[in-house]
């Protein structure tokens, strides 16, 4: 199937083409389509399968057929809500790209910057606005946008807003739109906090999930690397050099331990850089664009500073501590193996984590190959230690959590909007959804249990299931 065929215009296939692609992904296939038709639409894709392009692609195509007069000033269409200022700003980037050859205009918006720029640029033409929800409301106090007139909503990455308090932020935009209007929500997972959102927002919305929920990405090498705690940054520094490692996503659970880290690999000689919420924009916007020239060997950042990194070929994503909820693992491993390349995924397991690796195991209905390096064994005398608030008592992480298992609802970093205000968010961070890659997202599992004795790359030893971890039964 072809874009054209679709039902997209020739200067929206144009544009597509002249960035590589030809033909749609599973989402694309199936979501463009019904955003066309008009109705409300409840997505699920796992990252990585080109879901931006599900929505922009069909709106571009939606706002430029029932074109309003091309004056400088015209209202606000299309709103598309995101988690974070990264992801809103790939998404703007894919709307201006896609949209090149089409006379709409469009915007994003998000803090952690100068609120007035973004008051001049509103007094323009803005037919599509991209904005994370604080930032937005700032705008709605000061009567700086009118949202009126809004077409259509998206809710891109829900489940990650909901993850970060923007509940109620959502709430109080979802009041000042019409109430005739077009409903996209797209969700990596859908836990029951997103099913009842959904519930009050769509009307008799098209379901479309082309991965199962909890799966992560056929084209993911996934291993378990078990040691001490106190030894997990000489083991990640050993496996970077051993296999010359380049381009490494690697991360932890808090801003305090990126930054140890990232300071440490550089001691090891080994380039790294750390991005999360207390970083300021321009150094979040530096690193990123190091690491994706190559420049930057490592990038060292927590949960939601990594959300949507779009590197089409990254090959290595490492998580130097498991996070506390099993979903974050399919997101984390989710920004390597994307748009039909291969990836690794690796995890250093210490004995603090083994009830971690039990849960992701159990979401994503795998067992993870573990793979036992030479000369860094676990001392089976070391016992396991609580982790609270997302801290290792040895480890790197001293300094707070990013949040409990299961917790309520809370805005991250201090700034009541987490990033608005002119403030940097404690926990905002870096996002993309990607432009749409050929290939799918799969649904298949990974990596098939290993067998007695088999190598694994690199001359380390495979250990069957049931001797994981000093005999860790299942």
């Amino acid at each position: 199937m072809s874009f054209a065929a679709l039902g997209l215009s020739e200067e929206i296939v144009r544009a597509v083409t002249e960035r590589g692609y030809t033909e749609p992904t599973p989402i694309q296939a199936q979501a463009i389509p019904v955003v066309l038709s008009g109705r409300d639409l409840l997505a699920g894709a796992q990252t990585g399968t080109g879901k931006t392009a599900g929505f922009t692609l069909p709106i571009l195509q939606r706002l430029s057929t029932t074109a309003k007069p091309a004056s400088s000033k015209a209202p606000v269409r299309a709103l598309i809500l995101a988690p974070t200022r990264e992801l809103a700003a790939q998404i703007e980037e894919s709307v201006r790209e896609y949209g090149k050859y089409l006379k709409l205009h469009s915007m994003m918006m998000f803090g952690g910057v100068n609120i007035n720029p973004q008051i001049q640029k509103l007094r323009g033409r803005v037919d599509i606005l991209v904005a994370t929800p604080g930032r937005l409301l700032d705008h709605v106090q000061q009567k700086t946008v009118d949202l009126s007139h809004v077409e259509i909503l998206v809710l891109d990455e829900a489940d990650r807003m909901l993850d970060m308090g923007f509940i109620r932020d959502i709430k109080k935009i979802l009041a000042l739109l019409p109430k005739q209007r077009q409903n996209l929500l797209f969700s990596a997972t859908f836990p029951d906090e997103i099913k009842l959102l959904a519930d009050g927002m769509l009307t008799k919305p098209a379901m479309v999930e082309v991965a199962r929920q909890g799966s992560t990405a056929e084209l993911i090498t996934q291993r378990v690397y078990p040691v001490d705690r106190e030894r997990k940054r000489e083991l990640l520094a050993h496996l970077i050099k051993e296999h010359n490692w380049h381009q490494v996503l690697v991360f932890t659970r808090t801003k305090h331990g990126a930054n140890r880290l990232a300071e440490q690999l550089g001691k090891d000689g080994i380039p790294a850089l750390a991005i999360h919420g207390n970083k300021s924009q321009g150094a979040r916007t530096r690193a990123l664009a190091e690491f994706k020239s190559g420049e930057l060997q490592v990038l060292v950042a927590t949960d939601i500073a990594a959300r949507g990194i779009d590197i089409i070929e990254l090959p290595h994503v490492v998580n130097y501590e498991l996070p506390n909820v099993p979903e974050d693992y399919v997101h984390r491993i989710g920004r390597t193996g994307r748009a039909g390349s291969e990836g690794e995924a690796s995890s250093l397991v210490c004995v603090d984590e083994r009830k971690l690796l039990n849960d992701i195991e159990r979401l994503t209905k795998l067992e993870i190959q573990v793979v036992q390096v030479p000369g860094f064994e676990p001392d089976p005398r070391i016992k396991a230690e609580p982790i609270l608030n997302g801290q290792n008592r040895g480890g790197q992480n001293r300094g707070g959590g990013q949040r409990a298992r299961n917790p309520a609802p809370a805005r991250p970093g201090n700034h009541p909007r987490g990033g608005t205000g002119g403030k940097p968010a404690g926990g905002q961070g870096a996002g993309r959804s990607v432009a749409p890659p050929k290939g799918s997202g799969g649904g298949k599992p990974a990596l098939s249990p290993p067998r007695e004795g088999r190598k694994a790359p690199g001359g380390n030893t495979a250990i069957p299931a049931l001797h994981r971890f000093g005999g860790r039964g299942r």
